[in-house]
């Protein structure tokens, strides 16, 4: 695992909004807070969530992509893009990953945070069908996309981006997640950017608070830390050169 002194940029690659808030804002936190400039990837507006049935449906992508941006700063992350695709359709293609390579041609991180793309039979609900494919698709444009200069051939001749090789990636909500972060200092923070996604909350905010306690205690506990910590897992590779 690289330490956080050997990485200057991270990219986070998601399906939907708020999926990196629940998954790894602590994590984020602590990142930007060492000085790591950590730039958002998106795959969908996440227009298939919500829970109020008087916003018009045709609202939701611009709320959910504002409610992003928004958890993202609250972070310290200012660079989110979306890439617009359908939420609930995500499927692992030669446009995504094309578009995803696009993204770590321009960042050009050391490290890469994305889902894991398979399915975790312990916890069904990392298991979206639009977690797997953004996770699946990512790791193709990391290996062999990205770094490959004959890959997505237009990325270099419209654009001008230049291959890049990504050192490690960090993937969240697997059933292998050996690598625990502390985030007991960084939980306000994770709380007020999950608090930002507010069409995606149907309780109050004690009850929003109460789930991660349990949830990333749970993971501290796992992690062999220290009662009353909290945390995030993942698993983490790194990507041979």
């Amino acid at each position: 695992v690289l330490s956080d002194e050997q990485v200057e940029r991270a990219l986070v690659i998601t399906a939907h909004p708020d999926d990196v808030d629940f998954g790894a804002a602590g994590t984020v936190a602590g990142w930007t807070a060492a000085g790591i400039a950590v730039s958002y990837c998106i795959c969908t507006d996440g227009d298939a969530g919500g829970f109020d049935p008087d916003v018009p449906r045709d609202r939701i992508p611009a709320i959910r992509r504002n409610e992003q941006v928004a958890a993202a700063a609250e972070l310290g992350v200012t660079d989110v893009v979306f890439l617009g695709y359908p939420d609930g359709d995500l499927e692992v293609t030669q446009d995504l990953r094309r578009d995803i390579s696009r993204e770590i041609r321009r960042v050009r991180p050391q490290r890469v945070l994305t889902q894991f793309p398979q399915r975790n039979f312990h916890r069904i609900g990392a298991s979206h069908p639009d977690h797997m494919a953004a996770g699946e698709a990512t790791l193709r444009a990391v290996y062999p996309d990205a770094r490959n200069p004959f890959a997505h051939p237009t990325l270099l001749a419209d654009e001008g981006l230049l291959d890049w090789k990504v050192e490690e990636v960090w993937l969240m909500g697997g059933e292998e997640a050996g690598h625990a972060v502390d985030i007991t200092d960084r939980f306000a923070a994770k709380q007020k950017a999950l608090l930002s996604h507010a069409s995606q909350l149907s309780g109050a905010p004690a009850e929003l608070e109460a789930r991660l306690r349990e949830w990333n205690g749970a993971t501290a506990r796992e992690a062999g830390l220290p009662e009353g910590r909290l945390a995030e897992a993942f698993q983490v590779m790194e990507i041979p050169f």
